[in-house]
């Protein structure tokens, strides 16, 4: 990013092809701190900056379940609290310790790493004592199980209502001040709604990378979407990791793997595939495929859905500037239920957003997704050709379970019982916000800085 003496900041996408850049003006309502594409603010306070997660007790996360366990039925429910680690490694851990299929188990939603948290994971067809006994006196690396208990139903990824947060905000050189503005920012937003940008986390830090592994599917080269993977070293990570890295960009496979740290989990088990093939011959698209293939689907379907977010972030940048809380003719508007509100008045969908009984949409692209009328889907069409993409790359044919046919995501959220207040340590700000959103986008908006 840099500015250029017209006032106008030229924001680069920062991927490995050259790709167009985005012109923002800059204004009142900009001030570009790049979470990926997340280029505007809803709220015009001064920013209290700070800093977050110093600690990850500072970052607090608890799942507002929409299905609680019974303590009856045949599978066993566990509501665990992790520390600095990521829910599907919490899962794969269970799955190797109890020596069953990771498909096994689920959960209703990915929380974060750098955190504590609180969540349910469902392991299914645990009927006898001794099973669930089994489950009961597992012993989890950074994690705790708080309850065990049976359940009727299995757990599925989206089933849950949202999440509930308490996060520390330090370095803050007036605390009483900054809670006094975080507070009026945080009244604001449960008025308007908050910018629905995905964010960091979605994208991986420090090495931020999901989103390119995603674009070269998208792009249908199965070679790099591997090599962003596996090689592409980043200097933010350790010179362990980059060298093993680094190794991969040399075509050396089997030295890769020797350098890779604990860390690099995932990397090991798609290297393993291609070196088992490379010892067939020539690695080919087949040989490619299947390393993708030896990843958790989640994490598969991760890497287009966090392409689409990147592009999603730049709509819902440009839907700020139009007003996030207004109906502009054409929008297209779901209901809570995610369902399209048709056949209304201007008025009547402005009554509707102002209760966040419906809220404005964008697309996450993709091969079937509508665009939206007038203004609005030009602006929607204008984003996917800068990128130089039209809707049917969406389909990535060489892997089409990893395709997408696009959806409409609302372009705000909800927040609500938010608070802030001065402790001796920072702020701590205290929110609740819909499933599927992010906590960052809240606290970006109080802080006026980039949010990790």
């Amino acid at each position: 990013m840099f500015l250029c003496p017209d006032g106008v900041v030229w924001i680069t996408h920062g991927t490995a092809d050259p790709i167009p850049r985005v012109q923002i003006p800059v204004g009142a309502f900009c001030f570009c701190d790049i979470m990926l594409n997340a280029n505007t603010y809803v709220t015009t306070q001064e920013g209290i900056g700070g800093s977050i997660r110093n600690q990850y007790e500072d970052f607090y996360v608890e799942e507002i379940p929409e299905v609680i366990p019974t303590g009856e039925g045949p599978n066993v429910w566990i509501w665990i609290e992790k520390v600095g680690r990521t829910t599907l490694d919490v899962v794969l851990d269970i799955a190797r310790d109890l020596h069953i299929d990771r498909k096994r188990l689920g959960f209703a939603g990915m929380k974060d790493k750098k955190a504590l948290t609180r969540q349910w994971i469902c392991v299914a067809n645990m009927d006898s004592q001794e099973q669930f006994d089994q489950v009961k006196n597992l012993d989890i690396y950074k994690t705790d199980f708080l309850n065990v208990t049976r359940g009727r139903k299995k757990l599925r990824m989206g089933q849950l209502k949202g999440n509930k947060f308490k996060i520390l905000i330090r370095d803050l050189d007036d605390i009483e001040k900054s809670a006094n503005i975080a507070n009026e920012v945080l009244k604001e937003l449960e008025v308007t709604g908050v910018p629905n940008y995905f964010g960091w986390q979605r994208f991986g830090k420090p090495r931020t990378n999901t989103h390119l592994v995603g674009e070269a599917l998208i792009k249908n080269d199965l070679a790099e979407a591997v090599r962003r993977y596996i090689g592409n070293p980043s200097e933010e990570e350790s010179l362990e990791n980059q060298q093993a890295r680094q190794a991969y960009d040399d075509g050396e496979l089997e030295k890769s793997l020797e350098l890779m740290g604990k860390g690099m989990r995932y990397e090991k088990m798609m290297i393993r595939e291609l070196i088992r093939d490379s010892k067939k011959g020539e690695l080919t698209d087949k040989s490619y495929m299947n390393a993708l293939h030896a990843l958790p689907k989640p994490l598969q379907r991760m890497f287009g859905h966090a392409y689409q977010s990147y592009l999603f972030n730049d709509v819902v940048s440009k839907r700020v500037e139009m007003g996030l809380n207004k109906y502009v003719e054409g929008d297209i508007i779901i209901d809570s239920e995610e369902r399209i509100v048709r056949d209304k008045t201007p008025e009547e969908y402005q009554e509707l957003i102002d209760n966040f009984e419906a809220n404005p949409t964008a697309p996450l692209y993709g091969t079937k997704v509508p665009f939206a009328g007038g203004e609005v889907g030009e602006m929607e069409k204008g984003v996917l050709e800068s990128y130089g993409l039209d809707k049917t790359d969406f389909e990535v044919p060489k892997m089409p379970r990893l395709g997408s046919h696009g959806l409409r995501r609302t372009v705000r959220f909800q927040v609500w019982d938010a608070s802030a207040k001065a402790t001796d340590e920072g702020v701590l700000a205290e929110f609740s916000i819909n499933k599927g959103s992010y906590a960052t986008a809240v606290l970006r908006e109080v802080m006026k800085k980039d949010v990790v």
